[in-house]
């Protein structure tokens, strides 16, 4: 009966149904337009007119893939622009009204056949209803995700503070998969660059604890197994007495207080030092 009704009357039902989504309160179209949405609408009729001519009710038999092709691209897209999963079930579960009112319209029908198709319809929509908050759930996960790698990507820059000498500032908790690209972007760094000095600079990180020590100690042997020394700056009063409370043997490593301190060691070590510059008059830059 579905397949009838939308075969037979799918240019009013697609008309009906685009009116209806776009003068309602849930029409967002700062997000999409009039025009996409009824690409959207148009796309999924011919897909759902097609599949229902198949005979069943199953929306994951094989015949129902085009479907599902379908609202997994729209939702993922609306998964995007930041449409909720209940906003993105609504497109499907909203084709439910044109065509009942079709229904009705068309006539000729007997109580119980009307009865089957609304029945039919009802069951088909609700599943795919369900099938779009899924695919969207998957969406938002995998966005999530994807957001949660850049910003720790972010957290984590390699700064080169002089030729041979890098330093990668932590700010934050340092975890198990924070570590893991805490370590990968300072070995890339000392591979494009050769340094063979790394200041790791744990000012910003709130606290230090056994696990954030070894995460802290692999990162090191890492770098020195590519060539790379490291020196730890930011060594505060409260994370040095937690350290030696925690028994945690850092002796293999030199560290230092401040980020200022270990890049004054790491020119020493290159042979290098910086000096305070003398004016023409042979005066200190920095007097009057």
């Amino acid at each position: 009966m579905l397949s009838e009704i939308l075969k037979a009357h799918d240019t009013a039902i697609l008309q009906r149904w685009v009116e209806a989504q776009t003068t309602g309160n849930g029409f967002r179209p700062d997000r999409m337009s009039a025009a996409e949405l009824r690409e959207s609408a148009t796309e999924f009729m011919t897909a759902l007119r097609r599949a229902s001519e198949s005979g069943t009710g199953d929306i994951h038999a094989a015949s129902w893939q085009e479907v599902r092709d379908v609202l997994n691209s729209l939702s993922a897209q609306r998964a995007e622009q930041g449409f909720s999963p209940s906003e993105t079930a609504m497109f499907v579960l909203s084709l439910k009204e044109p065509i009942f009112q079709q229904l009705r319209e068309s006539g000729g029908l007997v109580p119980a056949k009307l009865a089957d198709a609304i029945w039919e319809t009802s069951t088909v929509l609700d599943k795919l209803g369900l099938y779009t908050t899924e695919v969207h759930q998957r969406s938002r996960d995998s966005i999530i995700l994807r957001q949660q790698e850049e910003m720790m990507e972010l957290s984590t820059p390699v700064v080169t503070l002089w030729d041979g000498v890098l330093a990668l500032p932590l700010i934050g908790t340092l975890d198990s998969a924070r570590t893991q690209v805490v370590m990968e972007s300072l070995l890339q760094r000392i591979v494009e660059t050769g340094a063979s000095i790394a200041i790791i600079d744990i000012t910003g990180v709130p606290t230090v604890d056994t696990l954030t020590a070894q995460h802290l100690l692999k990162t090191v042997a890492a770098a020195r197994l590519m060539g790379g020394e490291c020196i730890i700056s930011g060594i505060r009063p409260q994370i040095a007495q937690t350290i030696v409370h925690l028994g945690v043997d850092l002796g293999s490593v030199m560290t230092k207080a401040t980020l200022a301190d270990a890049f004054a060691v790491a020119l020493d070590r290159m042979g290098m030092a910086v000096r305070k510059a003398k004016r023409r008059d042979g005066r200190d830059a920095r007097e009057g």
